[in-house]
């Protein structure tokens, strides 16, 4: 996968207009794309994932698919992305036959990151690196913990989330991050084609 702007989906039930503005924030340099729907019925969640499939592979990005690791084999994405309630990873890896890539959100948790790379996961997410609209209840997690990660985990990249947008992301960047990911700054844009460059400009 490579470093960028890596987009997380919103609850969006509107299967086209998810479909229309993620392809916009991918032709803004977005490298990465998770699916994420909390409240979506097991069938939207299935025709959504199915449609952003097509549309990742049509234009070449990533598709990560968050919790659900029966969604990410059934549509045959490229990873699986885990919380604290989303099972072990080694055995997330074994029932995937070792084919997807797997990342743990480690939150403000040095320790977890720790033992998720011990476990083999394929990259680590720290945050909410700033207040976040999704997660308002989300502890902030100190900038730091990019640095320090990158320089114990040598070949492990490391993503951030929570409220990250194209005026606060370069920090983020500067410090190291591989990704930074965004929901509400993209998908609530104006033209999310222009914000996703914006933050994809931060990598060049």
């Amino acid at each position: 996968m490579r470093r960028g702007l890596y987009l997380v989906t919103p609850d969006w039930d509107d299967t086209a207009r998810l479909i229309a503005v993620s392809r916009a924030a991918i032709l803004g340099g977005a490298t990465v794309l998770q699916y994420r729907h909390k409240t979506a019925s097991p069938a939207l969640k299935l025709e959504q994932a199915q449609a952003l499939r097509v549309l990742t592979r049509e234009l070449g990005v990533s598709l990560i698919i968050n919790d659900k690791l029966p969604l990410a084999l059934a549509v045959d994405a490229d990873g699986l992305h885990i919380g604290r309630e989303d099972g072990e990873l080694p055995a997330l890896r074994a029932a995937s036959g070792g084919r997807l890539q797997i990342g743990v959100s480690c939150y403000g948790d040095f320790k977890r990151a720790r033992a998720a790379v011990s476990g083999g996961a394929s990259y680590i997410a720290f945050g909410a690196m700033y207040a976040s609209p999704t997660k308002p209840e989300a502890p902030v997690a100190p900038i730091e913990l990019i640095s320090r990660a990158k320089a114990e985990f040598i070949n492990v990249p490391v993503a951030c989330i929570g409220g990250i947008t194209a005026s606060n992301a370069a920090p983020l960047i500067d410090a190291g991050a591989d990704w930074v990911a965004v929901i509400t700054d993209i998908y609530q844009a104006a033209d999310p084609q222009a914000q996703a460059a914006k933050i994809a400009a931060l990598y060049l």
